[in-house]
């Protein structure tokens, strides 16, 4: 049985790997919410919508707190009743299997 990507810890990236691409890249956002977007190959945005500030404050503060101790740090966006999010690898600028697990792991907060 294959772990589900939430469930996966993310992996630090050597910089020696090349950005996913084709159908591993597919393949890794066929499993996410089909709310996240693949922009350009580079990178995942996903847009969440709360009732007011201080619900979408609250999720922040918790997917904050998941990228700290999963060490993959995201462009988190905030305003009144909206979180968007870019999630990307910088250390070779573009998409690896972390980004994937990080997002699931922000779907599932």
């Amino acid at each position: 049985m294959e772990t589900q990507l939430s469930e996966k810890k993310c992996q630090p990236c050597r910089g020696d790997v090349p950005p996913l691409a084709g159908p591993q890249l597919d393949e890794l956002a066929e499993n996410l919410d089909n709310a996240w977007d693949v922009v350009d190959g580079h990178h995942l945005h996903k847009q969440y919508t709360f009732d007011d500030f201080r619900q979408a404050l609250d999720f922040t503060n918790r997917i904050g707190e998941i990228a700290e101790q999963q060490g993959h740090h995201p462009m988190i966006h905030l305003t009144y009743g909206k979180v968007e999010v870019d999630i990307h690898t910088h250390e070779i600028d573009g998409l690896t299997e972390s980004d994937f697990i990080l997002a699931a792991k922000f779907d599932a907060a």
